[in-house]
């Protein structure tokens, strides 16, 4: 296919992107992502499944009242937000250090190409 071909979509492919999808920054870049966003979908789903199931066969312990009317199933699922919000802080500290500097760096070879020598 030459560079001004089309696939079966009629799209033309973009060379540069397919450079930088190749390289190895690009696929450095796609691991740390993935080395955090994997284990920690997994532990959430894990804590979330936990919460389902201890309300659906743990009733006794759920309602188990720590002040007031306030439950144990109570306290977990108000800890399901406090979960949420803690990926998401721990997701922004650990873009800021390890993914975005990768991806500047990336944008940066995009918009400011090395000449050959």
């Amino acid at each position: 296919m030459s560079a001004g071909d089309s696939d079966e979509s009629g799209v033309v492919p973009d060379p540069t992107w397919e450079r930088v999808h190749d390289s190895a920054e690009f696929r450095e870049l796609r691991g740390r992502l993935r080395r955090f966003v994997f284990p920690m979908a997994a532990l959430f789903l894990a804590w979330y499944l936990l919460y389902v199931l201890l309300a659906d066969y743990a009733h006794g312990f759920m309602s188990t009242k720590i002040a007031g009317n306030f439950t144990v199933g109570l306290l977990f699922g108000l800890l399901q937000f406090v979960s949420t919000f803690l990926i998401t802080w721990l997701y922004v500290r650990y873009a800021n250090k390890k993914l975005d500097p990768l991806a500047e760096r990336i944008r940066g070879d995009i918009e400011n190409p090395k000449e050959p020598a």
